[in-house]
């Protein structure tokens, strides 16, 4: 699909997030005032709350969806109403003929924000948090360092998508301060834990899936209705302290050494303006049971980085690049394995991918790859090494899909990491 020219000028730029094409979902603040659900176009942010309020839009004909600060009610109006709000906007913001083009701009130039002048919140609420364990190349890698290269998989990781509950209670969006965990740890040397510090403190690189439409108790969604009740993506941070991670995981899993945060980017990318990006799972190692069967391409082709800047250096370097296409099983698979024992899905739910590692270093999407457990740490300049995150650290996720002279973008996830909260 070729770029769709707006009048808004910055929106036909080959180097924006945000085309035409894009139309992500927001909320934002402007001059102290109350936050409002938004679309990024360009480098400007388009008011839906006025637009409704103002009667230029009416997603609904009952009632007002953008009253609360949220897409949920919105995403509540069904699939048909996305895909109708959608070509309304696009038909609101595309470039026309002269004259046309000077009565849209009228019209909605007032409800025009600069994206520099916005602060950006948490698109929606997230009602519940699932992650998974569903990248092949982080699997092996993560078993490998724990269980040797013979035992590196479970035996059930090539039949299913593993997962855990999370908790949406920590899911925060990007440029919230992220304060170092403390956890019991137990160093391998000592017979009893201590209460401290995480000192193995890392991110993990995913994208996250948002539920748009319920399903029932007792219902079980095939691979192609998991994939329809999905409303859009973020890039997700799913922090994690591995030391905290090591001494609790036996035998349910991770809890603690995952509930201090989980950071997503604040732009919803929909699921319409990734679909000529779509592409395919790779072949089942081992073949998967039906419900867990694709007929067609249920990944994205999303380029993917991470990198960091410490307080010396105060210059970004990349250490991570990555693509989503990497990934085992997709976000259908995933929620059609979450529905199959009758579990209700909400709107609102996240879904993690997962850690997205693909087969080379560079792709590896987390610190504890990319050090190898800290035994290989990762070199940043002249003076600087890390094989885990460190107090002041700034890790920054972006990624985009690249179209024919346009971006699908996803904007920045951005987390700060800051000291642990040790009483005196």
């Amino acid at each position: 699909m070729p770029l769709i020219r707006s009048w808004v000028k910055s929106a036909n730029s080959p180097n924006t997030n945000f085309p035409l094409n894009n139309l992500p979902y927001g909320v934002y603040t402007v001059n102290n005032q109350d936050p409002h659900c938004c679309v990024a176009i360009g480098d400007m942010v388009l008011d839906v709350t006025l637009l409704e309020k103002n009667k230029i839009i009416s997603p609904s004909s009952r009632t007002c969806v953008f009253q609360d600060p949220s897409w949920n009610k919105f995403m509540e109006l069904g699939s048909s109403s996305w895909s109708k709000f959608r070509a309304e906007l696009t038909a609101l913001l595309k470039e026309y003929p002269v004259e046309s083009k000077v009565d849209k701009e009228k019209v909605l130039t007032p409800f025009l924000f600069p994206q520099a002048k916005c602060i950006l919140h948490k698109p929606f609420n997230v009602s519940e948090f699932t992650d998974f364990f569903a990248s092949y190349h982080h699997a092996k890698n993560v078993g490998t360092m724990f269980r040797g290269p013979e035992n590196a998989l479970p035996p059930n990781w090539l039949h299913m998508p593993i997962g855990y509950n999370g908790r949406a209670s920590t899911v925060v969006v990007s440029g919230t301060q992220i304060t170092r965990p403390m956890g019991q740890l137990k160093p391998p040397t000592e017979d009893i834990p201590y209460f401290g510090p995480s000192k193995r403190f890392d991110f993990e690189l995913e994208l996250g899936a948002i539920i748009g439409t319920k399903s029932e108790s007792g219902e079980r969604l095939s691979i192609e209705e998991s994939d329809d009740i999905i409303f859009g993506y973020v890039i997700l941070n799913d922090w994690s302290a591995r030391d905290i991670q090591a001494w609790e995981y036996q035998p349910l899993g991770p809890f603690q050494a995952k509930a201090t945060a989980t950071t997503i980017s604040p732009w919803i990318v929909t699921k319409a303006a990734l679909e000529p990006f779509r592409t395919s799972t790779p072949k089942p190692q081992k073949p998967l049971l039906k419900y867990l069967e694709e007929n067609g391409p249920m990944l994205y082709n999303i380029n993917l980085s991470v990198s960091i800047t410490t307080k010396q250096s105060k210059k970004a370097h990349e250490i991570v690049r990555s693509n989503y296409s990497e990934m085992y099983y997709s976000s259908a698979q995933q929620i059609a394995h979450h529905t199959s024992s009758g579990c209700k899905m909400s709107i609102g739910d996240l879904i993690g991918s997962g850690t997205i590692s693909g087969p080379e270093k560079h792709q590896y999407g987390s610190m504890l790859e990319l050090s190898w457990g800290g035994k290989e740490p990762i070199i940043l300049n002249d003076t600087e090494s890390r094989t885990f995150i460190e107090d002041e650290d700034i890790i920054t996720m972006s990624g985009f899909a690249k179209g024919d002279g346009y971006k699908i973008g996803f904007g920045e996830n951005i987390g700060k990491v800051i000291s642990a909260k040790i009483e005196k």
